[in-house]
C-alpha cells in the first residue's frame, strides 16, 4: 500500500469540505449536496481500485484463476 493513496484521499475530503462549506454560506445547500455526493464517489472509486488490486494480489499469491 502506498502513502500516496491516503493523500488522495486526504485531499478529495479537504477539498470538498471547503466547497461545501462555501456554498452553504453561499445559501447554495442543493449544489452543496451534489459536491458532496461526487466527493464520495471518487473516494469509492479509488477504495474500489485498491480493492482489485488486493483481490488480484491474492489471485497471484494463491495461484487461483
Amino acid at each position: 500500500m502506498d502513502i500516496s493513496i491516503i493523500f488522495k484521499l486526504a485531499a478529495i475530503g479537504i477539498i470538498v469540505t471547503v466547497v461545501c462549506q462555501v456554498l452553504k454560506r453561499s445559501e447554495r445547500e442543493d449544489i452543496s449536496t451534489v459536491v458532496s455526493i461526487v466527493g464520495l464517489v471518487l473516494a469509492l472509486m479509488v477504495a474500489v481500485t485498491m480493492i482489485g488490486d488486493l483481490f488480484d494480489a491474492i489471485q497471484t499469491i494463491f495461484g487461483v484463476y
